[in-house]
């Protein structure tokens, strides 16, 4: 950065973390600043973990508790596994983002605010008498009152733009002055800038001067006497780069489409939070992929199981309410035994619910949602970055067996991000060695192909590619005779057919490996078991037990149906299983049916994850009344 005139000499502390939550109206752009101010800093080295959170509503009011946006993260010098419980740094963008903010700051947090937006028109709007920037309400934290609006207009006076213009760069002063007092880079934001507004080089000119100008301002002012450094983190060798779970999710199908050799389709309607797959997908004509943006949920799924029967790999991406539509077709997949990836981002629910926030509560009806028994493998990531492996895995299981497979992702991993180590492409899993194409029978006719003559090892039934000489034969979602595959109302053969089947994805225990249990020296007699996107949280509170001495053993699922061929022996190893969700209880209600294990269940469902304090309280409560 330049320098600017009349330094203030400003002493450097040192810290090992930080928790900053940009806020403000959804035109404000604290996702963006939020976002540029995360590659900074995992250009810079740290380890991290972000929270964006979104207005549910698409034009909420401004200057009101439902239109606020946040973006909250949570950068280290060491490994961190959540967005962090508490904010150290609140930047409060209007009263709505400070109101709504403010019970989660802990005593002696900073609170950046623009003063030029608390006014008695905006202060009415959320319920505020007086502001309380000068009421002594805020005396527990350590306020900075700064015009933020007012400073960075008057900084891009010399710029031919509209005063509009210059107040939406507001963002960007904001930014500037972050990236200044917490010594973060800012070549990225720069060339970020350049290449956004490329076609627009004034307003390009005035977001680096308003950039620079936060920055100067920190430089310049009394009111921030000390400047905070954060060291990188000591992190595994290698070339890292930041992504979202949703960026993950799509570079593993690519990557898996790559790897077996087989054309990604993905077929799929625009939902929150599942779109930016779709939109990520679409970039990458290049590696074969082809994206189709269906009329609906129901088409989306219905192409993309039509690619797989045309064999190809069939992908398709929805959230809760688009599962609902797309059972049918899953069912139908089920029946005709051929691989489908659904990707499924959780939301709150039900219907719309609260279609921006997270949850964990479509588990029951991925395993269930379907009419008749139709079983399917059920996968989930624990971290943004493990998208990517999941969705490499859910692949290998879905052309092996010749199955449909969920992946259950949601809201939190999918627009949350976090350092990855990009992989080596040689150590990826070899999908082509997985399976093979049936080739046609010599000089046989139709009725030499039997078309559900199995695999003895995985139950798979041949993929047969239409049109191809010696393998035609009929298929749809009648029941169809075992090894000959024509249509068969024999009660006996629909019996044995449901339970060849079931049998099929019972299988895949055997190909998956044993649920790996942390239990450092071996003598815990309390386990926490979780799924999914808790792993950072429950991670973060088995660390706090730990440290104050609690004896506490963690373990996490990532296959869900089939569940481990361990896991009855790992249940079974402790006196006390802690089960924490963010639904009512869906796992611990499969662990107790099917393992007869009276598992504590520990819920929430208020579309956010789990703070690792409360957790860890949880914890050394079951581990006190052992």
């Amino acid at each position: 950065m330049e320098e600017a005139s009349g330094t203030v000499t400003k002493q450097v502390q040192k810290l090992d973390r930080v928790i900053i939550r940009f806020a403000g109206d959804s035109g404000d752009g604290m996702q963006l600043a939020g976002d540029r101010f995360t590659q900074e800093t995992a250009a810079f080295g740290n380890d991290l973990s972000t929270l964006p959170n979104f207005p549910a509503e698409i034009r909420a009011p401004a200057g009101t508790l439902p239109g606020v946006s946040s973006f909250q993260l949570h950068f280290a010098d060491h490994d961190i596994l959540t967005p962090g419980d508490a904010p150290d740094v609140l930047v409060a963008m209007n009263p709505a983002a400070l109101k709504a903010n403010l019970g989660d700051l802990p005593r002696g947090a900073d609170i950046i605010a623009n003063t030029d937006e608390f006014t008695k028109r905006n202060l009415t709007k959320v319920g505020y008498e007086a502001s309380p920037l000068d009421d002594g309400s805020l005396g527990a934290y350590q306020v900075h009152a700064i015009p933020i609006t007012s400073v960075t207009v008057k900084a891009l006076e010399q710029f031919d733009i509209t005063r509009k213009d210059a107040e939406r760069a507001k963002n960007m002063f904001a930014l500037g002055l972050l990236s200044w007092l917490y010594n973060r880079p800012a070549e990225g934001t720069m060339r970020f800038l350049e290449s956004k507004f490329a076609t627009k080089p004034a307003i390009m000119a005035a977001n680096k001067a308003a950039f620079q100008a936060g920055w100067n301002y920190g430089e310049t002012t009394e009111a921030f006497s000390v400047q905070y450094e954060v060291k990188p983190a000591e992190l595994t060798p290698g070339t890292y780069r930041n992504i979202t779970g949703n960026t993950a999710l799509a570079y593993g199908l690519v990557a898996a489409s790559r790897r077996s050799q087989l054309p990604l389709f993905l077929g799929a309607y625009p939902i929150t939070p599942a779109s930016d797959v779709l939109h990520e997908l679409s970039k990458l004509k290049r590696f074969g992929v082809r994206t189709f943006q269906a009329e609906d949920e129901i088409a989306g799924v219905g192409a993309a199981l039509g690619a797989s029967f045309g064999g190809g790999l069939g992908v398709t991406t929805t959230s809760g309410p688009g599962m609902c539509l797309k059972a049918e077709t899953i069912g139908l997949a089920t029946s005709v035994e051929l691989p489908l990836v659904i990707c499924d981002i959780q939301r709150a629910g039900p219907s719309t619910g609260m279609p921006t926030k997270t949850e964990q509560a479509d588990l029951l009806m991925a395993l269930f949602g379907r009419n008749g028994e139709s079983p399917v493998a059920v996968l989930a990531p624990a971290t943004p970055a493990d998208c990517f492996d999941t969705a490499i895995e859910a692949v290998r299981i879905a052309v092996k067996y010749r199955t449909p497979v969920i992946i259950l992702s949601d809201g939190y991993l999918a627009n949350g991000s976090e350092p990855w180590r990009i992989p080596d492409v040689s150590g990826l899993p070899r999908l082509r060695d997985e399976f093979s194409f049936v080739p046609p029978p010599s000089g046989a006719g139709e009725e030499d192909f039997l078309p559900f003559q199995r695999d003895p090892q995985t139950l798979a039934r041949p993929w047969a590619i239409p049109g191809t000489p010696g393998l035609e034969h009929r298929i749809g979602g009648i029941e169809k005779a075992d090894i000959s595959g024509t249509i068969s109302y024999d009660p006996d053969n629909h019996d044995r057919m449901v339970r060849l089947r079931q049998a099929k994805i019972d299988g895949i225990a055997a190909d998956i490996g044993p649920l790996v249990v942390d239990d450092p020296d071996g003598d815990a007699r309390v386990l926490v078991l979780g799924w999914g996107s808790t792993f950072g949280s429950i991670g973060a509170a088995v660390r706090r037990v730990r440290v104050s001495g609690g004896k506490v053993a963690q373990a996490h699922l990532r296959h869900l149906a089939p569940f481990p061929a361990n896991l009855s022996d790992v249940l079974a190893a402790y006196d006390k299983v802690l089960v924490p969700e963010i639904n009512l209880g869906q796992l611990a209600l499969l662990l107790r049916a099917r393992y007869l294990t009276d598992v504590i269940s520990y819920n929430r469902v208020r579309g956010l994850p789990f703070r690792a304090a409360e957790l860890a309280a949880v914890i050394q409560d079951v581990i006190e009344n052992d």
